[in-house]
């Protein structure tokens, strides 16, 4: 398994707990630090704070083994570890900006804490340069005569396969300025076999924003011309398939839909778009493709306005509140637009997600909100039943098994506003189905 490491991992979001799970799962002596005592207990207890396939198994077993700790004591955690990984949030500030609070924080507790030549390694995902004001930072606070070097190290995980993305990565980038720090991060990552591609720093920093914008791009790109399509009459799955089978292309994130949503795309895009304009710069392929998703997450609720006289009283069904499947994560979901545009109009919700309903829950409770309702269902037939209107906003599998003459025979009006393109135009129509979808 190659050289066992001691390693602490300052935060147990998406980033920092997946990376620690993972660094323990390749026999390292993991060490997670997080502030909250009581999600510290659900995670000895081998429960994970968030839903992602695969993680509580390997959460339990590297458990069993020793490999893998939780506390809030950080100064024990940070004091004799070689590596310590940052994986807190960069929350967006409302100028697009990230937040650096919780980064700064840890350095500082880094900082006071470390009693011996250690490695900080910086996962979260910072503005470029970030990391040489972190170094320094940390160096401005050293209470001990130690050597401490930092390193870009940043993820690309993607939520809902998170653990696979991170054991089977195409490629791990370390960004360092010394080579006793790229020595460090390799023998590290020795134990995944995986490519390695070192960089600086500065270059380690932009290369995450860079891969996440265009992603976002391209999705944006899709819907743009999934709008088109619509007007023009072609249609977007037969343009996308077209398009995939071009190698400079790729197959991947060609699905046109209602948008974007989660913690990375949102966030980065504004975040980068906030960079390049500190330094005089605009980003005007990142600053479209930001407007088109804006857009797009409530055309099919204002396509729906259109429809309809009013949503005042009518019972409407909402399938899919996450962002995408495989997660119960909210952030920048299309659902909360949609869902508060509904509420405001009146509506009458019955909302269904198979992992994701509880945290929508501590946004909209049980009953009146606004001048609507919202109830939660455990099933799509019961958020179908005698309903006037239907909504789907995520791709589960529980959602797209539901068979197209069910929404015939449950609604009382068969009406469905898909913004995820799961059903064939064609068989929707031949069950008596009046169906609206992106680009078709």
């Amino acid at each position: 398994m190659g050289i066992k490491m001691k390693i602490a991992v300052a935060g147990t979001g998406y980033v920092g707990l997946v990376a620690g799970v993972c660094f323990a799962e390749k026999g390292h002596n993991v060490t997670c630090v997080d502030v909250d005592e009581k999600k510290v207990r659900l995670m000895e207890s081998g429960t994970s704070p968030i839903y992602e396939e695969g993680l509580e198994e390997l959460m339990r077993k590297n458990n069993a083994t020793g490999r893998l700790h939780y506390t809030t004591d950080y100064k024990s955690a940070y004091k004799d570890a070689e590596a310590i990984f940052i994986g807190v949030g960069t929350p967006e500030q409302p100028d697009g900006s990230a937040n650096l609070n919780y980064i700064a924080t840890v350095s500082r507790q880094i900082a006071e804490s470390v009693e011996r030549d250690c490695l900080v390694v910086v996962k979260s995902t910072v503005p470029v340069g970030t990391n040489d004001k972190v170094e320094q930072f940390i160096r401005d606070f050293l209470k001990r005569d130690v050597k401490v070097e930092v390193a870009s190290n940043p993820e690309f995980l993607a939520q809902g396969s998170a653990v696979h993305d991170t054991l089977h990565a195409a490629r791990i980038i370390i960004g360092t300025e010394s080579k006793e720090a790229e020595a460090v991060l390799k023998k590290i990552y020795e134990p995944f076999g995986l490519p390695i591609v070192s960089v600086g720093r500065r270059s380690a920093e932009m290369i995450k924003y860079a891969c996440n914008d265009f992603l976002a791009l391209k999705i944006s790109y899709m819907n743009d011309i999934a709008n088109l399509c619509e007007l023009v009459g072609a249609d977007i799955d037969a343009v996308a398939e077209g398009m995939s089978y071009d190698a400079r292309i790729g197959a991947r994130f060609l699905n046109a839909g209602v948008g974007y949503g989660g913690s990375c795309f949102p966030k980065d895009t504004k975040a980068l778009k906030y960079i390049a304009r500190q330094h005089g710069y605009k980003l005007r392929t990142v600053e479209a493709a930001v407007d088109v998703n804006a857009e797009q997450k409530t055309k099919l609720f204002h396509k729906a306005s259109n429809r309809m006289i009013t949503f005042q009283g009518l019972k409407v069904a909402v399938l899919g509140l996450a962002f995408k499947a495989g997660t119960d994560d909210l952030r920048e979901a299309p659902s909360l637009d949609n869902v508060a545009l509904l509420l405001e109009s009146g509506a009458d919700i019955y909302a269904y997600d198979p992992v994701a309903a509880d945290n929508f829950k501590k946004r909209y409770p049980e009953g009146k909100n606004g001048n609507g309702t919202i109830q939660y269902v455990t099933s799509p037939e019961g958020a179908l039943h005698d309903a006037d209107i239907c909504f789907i906003f995520t791709e589960w599998g529980e959602i797209k098994s539901v068979a197209p003459e069910t929404f015939k025979s449950q609604m009382q009006i068969p009406l469905v506003y898909d913004g995820r393109n799961l059903y064939d135009v064609k068989a929707m129509k031949d069950a008596g189905v009046e169906y609206y979808s992106i680009g078709r």
